[in-house]
């Protein structure tokens, strides 16, 4: 199912538990303009339909001592499904690694990764990443600060784009 074919007050209650997934159900419905009973159904046809997969605290990495965050650009020797599938599998077990993409092109992923130092993501790119199956290379960018850091999508194009289908 698209964005376009959930009506606005679905919309509407996504984006408000996208700005902030803790609010009560009966918060979320004054907000959106309806009861909590059916506000309540709608959370959890949400839910089971897949545009809800979960809700997170958003966790401030430094505060907990991950000083170190890092983008590792991954080429790997086969582009086999099979090897695609393998590397995924690897990057999902490995604990720095925050997300895993695949992308076309020149690399075929790209790592976000966090540590607490430099030492022990060193220790990482050297014993895991660059000694895993099928890599052939390694290119590594430290983040030296973040400029934007959103989760979800913009509402605004999303309502923009159900008004021109509806």
């Amino acid at each position: 199912m698209t964005a376009a074919r959930l009506d606005e007050i679905d919309r509407k209650i996504l984006a408000e538990l996208q700005a902030d997934g803790r609010m009560t159900n009966v918060e979320l419905a004054r907000r959106v303009g309806i009861s909590a009973p059916p506000c309540l159904r709608r959370v959890r046809a949400l839910e089971e339909m897949g545009y809800i997969r979960g809700y997170h605290a958003d966790i401030d990495a430094r505060e907990l001592g991950f000083e170190v965050q890092v983008f590792a650009m991954v080429r790997l020797m086969s582009q086999s499904e099979r090897d695609l599938s393998a590397f995924e599998a690897l990057a999902c077990e490995w604990p720095l690694v925050r997300e895993c993409h695949m992308l076309n092109g020149e690399i075929d992923f790209i790592l976000k990764c966090v540590s607490p130092d430099l030492t022990s993501f060193q220790r990482f790119l050297t014993e895991k990443l660059t000694a895993a199956p099928n890599v052939a290379s390694v290119k590594t960018s430290l983040v030296i600060r973040c400029a934007k850091d959103e989760p979800g999508v913009p509402f605004s194009i999303v309502e923009e784009r159900a008004a021109m289908v509806g």
